[in-house]
């Protein structure tokens, strides 16, 4: 079925906001951007018209509100220190703390993280995945733009946003929140070494992005919003449910999968950089995140439904074809390892 003209209009302008901030040199512009970005999803949260969807909606427009009025004071705070409004010299160490801490509430970076779970949680799965890997791209960018200059501030936010989403979800049986937890340390792990390789934490965010899609497009198909819930959807999707496990892995980090890729490049660069100290501290605290991607892979793999025996379930539910899209994501969150050479050749020419 495709979408209604409104939603491709309003799917487009998201694609315009993160376009125009890619593309800006001016802070403006790029403010612009993030604006447009942020009025953009707004549409797609309350279109369930569900009284959770339009709370989600109003706490992430008051959050966002306020994070782009704190990039636009730093902004303002950096043009009357430097005389223009170019994003790439920023001289002034105020109003780059300022502006990476508009940019870290727009994260949903801890310590200021605490709407991100309670918004996705709010809203479908669709909306919820582009909250979680599209709505991050322009915010990102800019974040790599300015980070350089307080190397301090961004090992610190990494560390906290590893160790609080680890922490997070050990306990947590929603779907939706888990993921939540899960991206907040996922970019906690890129921006460790934003300051030191642009080139790594775009690879780690290219990587998170394909393994998150998948998983949220698994949770779409199943329905399932619940761990118990998607344990129990093996009689509807067998393939699906085999291949979930590798996709939890492969988002805690374990070889041989393709999420083992950055956090082996991310710990060499700061070994590198004789950062051994948070590399350790940044491994440990992986485990975290490690361990409640294992227990939904046990549950999984451990938990039938009840009532049937052997096939029995497949005699009572009509099952679903996988789309080609969620076949090829699924190949790339597994099976991209091999790859790392062209990847890094391409990510670093």
């Amino acid at each position: 079925m495709t979408a209604p003209p409104i939603m491709l209009f309003f799917l487009l302008t998201l694609g315009l906001g993160t376009s125009l901030t890619f593309t800006s040199s001016h802070w403006l512009l790029a403010w612009m951007g993030l604006e447009i970005n942020s009025l953009a999803i707004l549409p797609l949260m309350v279109s369930s018209h569900q009284a959770r969807a339009i709370e989600a909606s109003v706490k992430y427009l008051l959050i966002q509100a306020t994070g782009a009025g704190i990039i636009l004071w730093g902004t303002m705070l950096n043009a009357q220190a430097t005389g223009h409004w170019n994003i790439l010299d920023n001289k002034d160490d105020l109003a780059t703390l300022v502006i990476m801490s508009g940019l870290a509430l727009k994260l949903g970076l801890a310590p200021l993280h605490a709407w991100l779970p309670e918004v996705i949680q709010g809203t479908d799965m669709t909306t919820a995945m582009i909250l979680s890997t599209w709505q991050k791209l322009a915010p990102f960018i800019l974040m790599c733009e300015v980070s350089s200059s307080h190397q301090w501030l961004a090992l610190t936010l990494g560390l906290i946003s590893i160790a609080v989403g680890g922490l997070s979800g050990i306990n947590m049986t929603l779907m939706r929140k888990l993921l939540a937890f899960s991206s907040i340390a996922h970019l906690g792990w890129m921006m460790l070494v934003m300051t030191f390789s642009t080139h790594l934490a775009l690879i780690a965010l290219m990587i998170y992005m394909v393994a998150t899609m998948m998983i949220f497009s698994t949770l779409n198909t199943t329905s399932a919003s619940t761990i118990n819930s998607l344990a129990l959807s093996w009689g509807k999707y067998p393939a699906l449910t085999v291949l979930t496990p590798l996709i939890l892995l492969s988002l805690g980090g374990l070889p041989p999968l393709s999420g083992f890729i950055p956090k082996w490049l991310i710990i060499q660069e700061l070994v590198n950089q004789n950062l051994i100290l948070i590399a350790l501290i940044a491994a440990l605290s992986a485990l975290l995140s490690l361990y409640f991607y294992t227990r939904i892979t046990y549950t999984l793999l451990c938990v039938t439904t009840p009532n049937y025996f052997g096939l029995a379930p497949f005699k009572h539910y009509r099952q679903k074809n996988i789309n080609f899209p969620t076949i090829l994501l699924g190949m790339m969150t597994i099976m991209l390892l091999p790859m790392l050479p062209l990847l890094t050749a391409f990510f670093f020419s």
